[in-house]
């Protein structure tokens, strides 16, 4: 099993809700990660009523993902405000965006930037998952911190990005 990382040193970069939510995985071996990953799954918030309409827009779809996963990323009063679609028929996709969603909302920017780009070894499913996998999963962190470096960016020059509400 791939060593995960220190419950410490994470902490001190992100200090997210994040954090106490992978502090469930830590002593876990790969087969339980992977079952309390699914149980996550059903923790995955609705969409906005808004965004429910649009579920399934070409433009939100996280392409690096084998498994369909639509997200949205907002950045609120410096605060990150994440909302996503994955089918119910993919519940370990389903279950890392939960983790995801759940976790990070509320971050801030510099939250969002610290984040480590090895959250798979945390949850212990490094080795288990696919090639396939594991390139969607860090597709989708690396997505959502781009799209959150860019709406502060357009934030600090004032222009105006139509909401996706």
């Amino acid at each position: 099993m791939a060593e995960r990382l220190s419950h410490t040193s994470c902490q001190e970069r992100v200090g997210l809700k994040l954090d106490e939510l992978l502090d469930e995985f830590r002593d876990l071996d790969a087969q339980e990660s992977l079952e309390t990953l699914i149980e996550f799954s059903r923790d995955l918030p609705d969409l906005s009523t808004e965004r429910a309409k649009q579920r399934e827009d070409s433009r939100r779809l996280v392409k690096e993902c084998q498994t369909p996963v639509y997200l949205w990323v907002d950045l609120e009063n410096g605060q990150l405000q994440l909302e996503a679609y994955v089918t119910e028929r993919s519940p370990t996709v389903r279950g890392f965006v939960a983790l995801l969603v759940v976790g990070l909302q509320g971050a801030t920017t510099e939250q969002v930037s610290a984040l480590p780009e090895d959250i798979l070894s945390r949850l212990g499913l490094e080795e288990t998952l696919g090639m396939t996998r594991r390139r969607g999963f860090s597709g989708l962190l690396r997505r959502i911190k781009r799209e959150t470096a860019e709406q502060l960016e357009e934030q600090r020059h004032g222009s105006t990005r139509p909401s996706a509400r």
